[in-house]
């Protein structure tokens, strides 16, 4: 029984060790000031203000970096001539004529509009990508990869979500 009583109560202590150095890397890991400034945007919201005006989707998607499930969108199969916008802030981000079918269940495009789209790298999920935001709020599109078609190999892979279509007028 005493020895059952110390296995017990040494794995215990053993947890709550592992449990206060676990909390102390996290803590240590936290992000302290780099010098950089934060980035900046055009077009800003507070959170409150963000919640109005998005869909729980769209709000998961631009302010919290998700992804939506491939082939939900109905952005995928839309190809008539037009633009698609961001759902945050309506700027124009891609034209119709760039947009590919990637097979890979999301919007795709072969280049931005002009001064649309800023990127930076993102570090998720144990990997290198390349993340694709909106340059005037700042919202979470979806990621750029090396392996689209010519004049530019680059596939801009999007969340349907985060964007709006417009058709051209004819």
């Amino acid at each position: 029984m005493q020895s059952r009583r110390r296995f017990v109560f040494s794995g215990a202590a053993a947890v709550a060790a592992l449990a206060a150095a676990s909390r102390w890397r996290s803590l240590a890991a936290a992000p302290t000031d780099t010098g950089k400034p934060a980035e900046s945007f055009e077009f800003v919201r507070t959170d409150a203000q963000w919640h109005q005006l998005l869909t729980p989707s769209q709000y998961a998607v631009l302010r919290k970096e998700g992804t939506e499930r491939p082939y939900t969108s109905p952005l995928n199969d839309e190809h008539r001539a037009g633009v698609f916008a961001c759902a945050g802030c309506r700027l124009d981000l891609f034209s119709s004529s760039t947009k590919f079918d990637s097979h890979t269940g999301w919007p795709s495009f072969w280049a931005p509009l002009d001064h649309a789209v800023a990127t930076r790298e993102d570090r998720s999920f144990g990997m290198s990508r390349t993340e694709v935001h909106c340059s005037r709020c700042g919202g979470h599109l979806g990621h750029v990869f090396d392996d689209g078609p010519r004049p530019t190999g680059l596939r801009y892979c999007m969340n349907g979500v985060a964007m709006n279509f417009t058709p051209t007028a004819t």
